[in-house]
């Protein structure tokens, strides 16, 4: 999500933003300011759920029933998905609790594409992303307990991960406090990825692809350092990306749902088609990771989702993108993982002339929204949103997400299309 407009940051030069808020007040609020706030509208978790039985039949189908998964990997796998499904339920009745408290605070903002309708002037708290972050972090220390010893070789790698992530995530809600520059911004997640990077004790070799192994003459190469500075690259890019392509309820949560879906899919079908211990261990990381990620991304996504009741802040998006880049990082599919993150890749080109200020960039650069027939329509501005809406007509908020979240559900199908194609002679 992009830096949202503040009343004292005019002045300022900041980064252009996707959000969808206004300036939030900046007055005290007093005891009865806080008790005339309306409470948020009730979660759509049952709509959310039954949704998401299109995910999670075929997942544990793969995992109980298709492949023949260890007993022990099948055990952690399912610990793991329980204590993420108590994650589930925990998030939704804190983030209603949290609300009240960022309300009174005055953090808080108007959703800019519902401007001059009733529901553009309902204050909708920010930065719940910060009790998404909070139960996960619980809940992923808690597993600890269930799974790793004392003398893992694992267990280091696990905390630093959890180190990067608790890291992005205070950074991120320190943003949505001080709106920090965005050239600042760009440098958040090279900082918090340095646990990572410290711990990291992992191969720094590639798989030289066959078709050029006759003309280098190996099969594997080490990079060395260089690969650790690939990962600190991909840690910036995906905690970024998920930053700026935003702009509409529910596309912030929404495709950081659906890219967890696929590399949950992704490592299970890894896991059971691979006979190499430590392969299957780098793939369960990830699993472990990803999974109360998206238990705890459904919970926001049912007060997210249009018209969206809370937003989710910077604190949200530097999170679930630093989670991802981690998993993808430790469970060693890197170069899958960027296929996942198409959309974002493709928004990120069409941004970077305006980021790079070669072309004029706006403070806000959402489409235009109409309160007579509730529809928008794109702009000029270089995102993935305003692209779809010049391409494919004026659309109202929801259907929009729904389309930029198919899109993003079809580019993940055809990296799995993809990696079968290319199975057997790429590597």
């Amino acid at each position: 999500m992009g830096a949202r407009k503040r009343g004292t940051s005019e002045a300022t030069t900041a980064k252009p933003t996707t959000r969808e808020t206004q300036p939030r007040a900046l007055e005290t609020t007093t005891a009865a300011d806080s008790k005339a706030d309306p409470p948020i509208a009730p979660s759509r978790a049952g709509q959310i759920l039954k949704v998401s039985l299109v995910f999670f039949v075929p997942y544990f189908y793969l995992i109980f029933s298709y492949f023949n998964i260890e007993a022990d990997l099948k055990r952690s796998i399912l610990i793991n998905a329980l204590l993420s499904s108590a994650g589930f339920f925990v998030t939704l009745t804190l983030i209603p609790v949290a609300s009240r408290y960022v309300l009174r605070r005055n953090l808080f903002g108007y959703d800019i594409n519902k401007k001059g309708t009733p529901q553009g002037s309902v204050k909708v708290p920010e930065s719940l992303g910060i009790a998404v972050g909070i139960v996960f972090l619980v809940f992923a220390i808690l597993f600890q307990y269930f799974n790793f010893t004392s003398d893992s070789n694992w267990l280091v790698e696990y905390n630093a991960a959890l180190a990067s992530i608790c890291f992005m995530m205070l950074l991120g809600f320190v943003d949505d406090v001080l709106d920090v520059p965005w050239r600042v911004k760009l440098l958040l997640p090279s900082i918090a990825a340095l646990p990572l990077l410290m711990a990291y004790a992992g191969h720094t070799t590639i798989i030289i692809p066959k078709p050029l192994i006759p003309y280098l003459g190996i099969d594997v190469l080490d990079l060395g350092w260089i690969y650790k500075l690939y990962m600190w690259l991909l840690a910036i890019f995906c905690t970024n990306s998920i930053n700026i392509h935003a702009g509409i309820n529910g596309l912030e949560v929404g495709q950081t749902v659906v890219i967890s879906c696929a590399i949950l899919i992704h490592n299970i079908i890894q896991i059971g088609a691979s006979s190499d211990a430590e392969y299957k261990q780098a793939h369960a990381f990830s699993v472990y990771l990803v999974q109360p990620l998206l238990a705890t991304s459904l919970a926001l996504l049912s007060y997210n989702w249009y018209p969206s009741s809370v937003f989710v802040g910077d604190t949200y998006t530097y999170f679930a993108g630093m989670t991802m880049a981690v998993a993808g990082i430790l469970g060693h599919f890197s170069e899958t993982l960027l296929i996942f993150f198409l959309p974002e890749v493709l928004n990120f080109l069409l941004s970077l002339p305006q980021l790079s200020g070669y072309i004029p960039c706006p403070r806000h650069r959402l489409p235009r929204f109409d309160p007579q027939t509730g529809l928008l329509t794109g702009t000029n501005d270089g995102t993935l949103v305003n692209l779809f809406l010049r391409q494919f007509g004026r659309k109202s908020e929801k259907s929009l997400c729904i389309l930029l979240l198919l899109f993003q559900a079809i580019c993940c199908c055809f990296c799995f299309v993809l990696r079968w194609f290319l199975t057997g002679w790429y590597k």
